[in-house]
């Protein structure tokens, strides 16, 4: 497993010392179940709005509760570690958590970045990034790749 894998205690740590130190922190999740181009330009592109970016990845009960029972295809911590080795990503931490609120109020990141395929008032943490000063940016979305996509095609066969 990836040391940049963090469990709740250790992510709470890693954001206080990166207030203290006082960098950007961007946050943004998801399920990042079948890593594509897509998810990629995303995270490098939420990356570039601050000095760290923190990567919350759906936990595979919320997974299911989200997508279905047949999602995900790749188990959490492989999901996890997959994204945190990406350069652009700083640390990653699962939470099986519906939404991402716990998440977002543990890390108080400074930006909060969501797809610009979310309408801003239904980002969740939008109001508590934004009461504390922070700003949510609702980054485009690449056309043309979806893990869905790729699961019907690989069924279909």
């Amino acid at each position: 497993m990836s040391a940049r894998v963090l469990d709740a205690a250790a992510l709470a740590r890693f954001a206080a010392e990166a207030h203290r130190a006082e960098r950007t922190i961007v946050f943004t999740n998801g399920v990042f179940d079948i890593l594509h181009p897509g998810h990629v330009r995303y995270l490098q592109a939420a990356r570039a709005h601050g000095d760290l970016l923190i990567v919350g990845v759906n936990a595979d009960v919320s997974v299911r509760r989200n997508k279905g029972p047949d999602r995900p295809i790749n188990p959490e911590q492989e999901r996890a570690e997959v994204v945190a080795a990406l350069a652009c990503v700083d640390a990653v931490s699962i939470f099986d958590e519906d939404t991402p609120a716990a998440i977002i109020a543990r890390v108080q990141p400074d930006v909060l970045v969501k797809g610009a395929d979310w309408p801003a008032d239904q980002i969740v943490g939008r109001d508590s990034v934004e009461a504390r000063g922070g700003v949510v940016i609702r980054e485009p979305v690449e056309q043309g790749y979806s893990t869905s996509a790729i699961v019907e095609k690989v069924t279909r066969g």
